[in-house]
Parts: C-alpha cells; sequence; structure tokens
C-alpha cells in the first residue's frame, strides 16, 4: 500500500484528528469529514492539525469538510473514528456513497460495531462489495481540547484487527501494518468485538463511583476511581468476557495482561495497573452520569457480549447486572435499544450459522 492511498477519516473528535494529523505528518493523502461547522472551520482556517505529546507535528489533511459524500469519493479507506452511538447514522450517511473495493474500518468498533455498519447497508439498499473491518481499541490515548489540535498522549503497543467477512481480513491487516506495524489479526470480529476493553473498563467503574461523580469534588477517573475492591469487582466482570471468548475458541487477553501488552504496565491487581500507567496520569472523572460511560459502552457494549453469552448458552451474570443497573439508574432500556442479535437482523440464527455468517458474510437462506 503506498503513501498514495486516499484515507477519510470520519469523525473529527478526538480520535479522528489524531488520525488525521498524524497520517498526514507520515505522508498520506487524508480526508477528514466532521459534522461540527466549528471544528471543519477552525482546521481549514490554520491550515492543518497540530500535534503534540508522543507524536509531534503539523497535519495538513488534502481535504477537512462538513460533507460525508466528498470525503468518501475517491478514498480506499474509510475509517470511522466515532462514539458507537453514532455508527448507526454514520453508515446511514455513507450508504450512498460507497463502491466496489472500499474498505471501512471501525476505529474501534465497540462490540459488532461492523454486523451494525453491514446491516444498516443492507437496509439502505447498499450494492457496493465493501469489507467491513472494526479494530478491538482506538490506537491512541488521546485528546483534543480544542479543534486543530490533538493531544496522542500514548500509542498502544498492540491492537487487533478482523474484518466482515472474516476471509477479508488480510485487506485489512495488510494495510494497517504499514502504517501501524504492531497491529495483529483476529481470528473473526469475535476476538476484536471481545477485545472491547471500553466495555469493561468504563461501566463498572462509573456506576460504582456515583457519589463521587455528583459530588463537587474533581477526581482522576483511573488514578483514584478505580480503588482495589472496584479494580477487583471490574476482573471479574472481564473473567466472563474471557470464558465467552473460550467459547468460540478464542483466547482473550485478560484486561490486566491487555494494560502490560499495550502500554507496558504490569502490576499484579488492575487497580494499580492503572496508576502505573503515564497516559492515564491527567484523565479526569466526569461529573455527570450521563456519558459515553454508560450511554454508549452499555449498549454497544456489555449488551451485545450478553447476547452473545445467551448464543453460547453463557450466563453473564455480572456484565448483566452492570447493564440492569445502568438501565435504572439512567431510565434508559438499553436492551431495547442496544446492539441485540435481532436489532442487527440476526435473529434466530443458530451459533453454526452465526459464525459461518461472520466468516463468509453468507446468511442462512
Amino acid at each position: 500500500m503506498s503513501k498514495s492511498t486516499v484515507w477519510a477519516i470520519i469523525g473529527g473528535g478526538n480520535g479522528g484528528q489524531s488520525l488525521a494529523g498524524h497520517l498526514s505528518i507520515m505522508g498520506y493523502r487524508v480526508r477528514l469529514y466532521d459534522v461540527f461547522p466549528a471544528t471543519v472551520d477552525a482546521i481549514n482556517a490554520q491550515g492543518g492539525i497540530v500535534v503534540d505529546g508522543v507524536v509531534e507535528g503539523f497535519g495538513k489533511p488534502e481535504l477537512v469538510t462538513l460533507d460525508i459524500g466528498e470525503a468518501i469519493r475517491g478514498a480506499d479507506v474509510v475509517m470511522v473514528v466515532a462514539p458507537a452511538t453514532a455508527h448507526k447514522t454514520i453508515a446511514g450517511n455513507c450508504a450512498p456513497h460507497l463502491t466496489d473495493g472500499q474498505l471501512v474500518i471501525m476505529h474501534p468498533g465497540a462490540t459488532f460495531g461492523s454486523l451494525e455498519f453491514r446491516h444498516v447497508l443492507d437496509q439502505m439498499g447498499c450494492t457496493a462489495k465493501v469489507a467491513i473491518a472494526e479494530t478491538n481499541s482506538l490506537i491512541y490515548a488521546c485528546r483534543s481540547l480544542k479543534p486543530g489540535h490533538a493531544s496522542i498522549l500514548g500509542i498502544k503497543d498492540d491492537l487487533i484487527v478482523a474484518t466482515l467477512p472474516a476471509c477479508e481480513n488480510h485487506r485489512a491487516l495488510a494495510l494497517l501494518q504499514e502504517v501501524f506495524p504492531q497491529i495483529v489479526g483476529g481470528k473473526n470480529i469475535i476476538e476484536t468485538s471481545l477485545g472491547n476493553a471500553n466495555a469493561i473498563m468504563h461501566p463498572t467503574p462509573t456506576l460504582l463511583n456515583t457519589s463521587l461523580i455528583e459530588s463537587k469534588h474533581e477526581w482522576l477517573y483511573y488514578w483514584e476511581g478505580i480503588t482495589p475492591t472496584i479494580g477487583a469487582f471490574v476482573e471479574e466482570v472481564d473473567r466472563e468476557r474471557i470464558e465467552l471468548g473460550k467459547a468460540f475458541d478464542i483466547e482473550i487477553t485478560p484486561i490486566r495482561e491487555w494494560y502490560a501488552k499495550a502500554y507496558g504496565v504490569k502490576a499484579d491487581t488492575l487497580s494499580e495497573a492503572v496508576r502505573r500507567n503515564p497516559a492515564y496520569e491527567k484523565i479526569k472523572g466526569q461529573k455527570d452520569l450521563r456519558t459515553r460511560y454508560l450511554l454508549e459502552d452499555i449498549p454497544t457494549g456489555l449488551i451485545p457480549m450478553i447476547e452473545l453469552g445467551d448464543l453460547a448458552g453463557l450466563p453473564m451474570e455480572r456484565m448483566w447486572i452492570i447493564a440492569k443497573l445502568g438501565q435504572m439508574i439512567l431510565g434508559e432500556d438499553f436492551f431495547a435499544k442496544g446492539r441485540t442479535l435481532a436489532n442487527l437482523g440476526l435473529e434466530g440464527m443458530t451459533r453454526d450459522q452465526f459464525e459461518h455468517y461472520l466468516e463468509t458474510g453468507e446468511k442462512p437462506a
């Protein structure tokens, strides 16, 4: 893949600006699309994106636009870098503009992002022959405190990509490894979906820190919010994810070991691991429960894992408790609107039919 490759980055938030800036600095052709005029105008006014942190430079995308069709047209790669709650809308907006041979990458896909994207394309009557890949996490720990400026606080040493259908995974892997050689290929999107660390690290600590969130105190999410007791419970939630992987012959890295791989941080407990991670040093705790840590990571993270557990005959007790608690506290019906198999157009599939679809992209007749 040459540096003439055209990347369309869909989403101008923390991750989108970081990727657009970094890829441009590396010499790739980049288009950046965002829905917010203030972001687009600010980047165009200064001619690019200032990147600091572990990457330093000034990235100059060839196009920064409010027109998603303009960004996608002629792009080799369409990389969606947006909250999982926006994936459905983005898929619908992309559908009229996608063409044969393009590769869509959900970066990250949360849990089953590629399945949701594919389902929306099918509903929209999109006939373009595209493969849809997803990563298990965002490659960076990053922040954009104002439009046109991206701070990359850390770059993960380990990331997994898988494609729907799995037989197309070599395309996504070859492309991403040229930019980020540490990325590895997964068996299928179950591996990347269960690799969604946000579903493990966000809902449980958030709900168990409700009083701190609603207090007047400023606090650090990882360094102060994940106490030894909370960290131990999170690891119990994580064990359900690991057992779910085993049911599908996929080895899932435990969350504490993932920190060692992704950030080089080793510790005897999860609480110690996050406190030793310098990339988390300045990440503040939220002051409102209605954040993506619950509104996104329950319906697009825990709910599809619970659904997959049902398909495998596994009770996901702790995940279910956290999902129901979040639903009751926020007054949101996460189980009705989340990424259930029914909402992904896969209701009634047997386990064998589901796995066949992931491998080939072919649904049962």
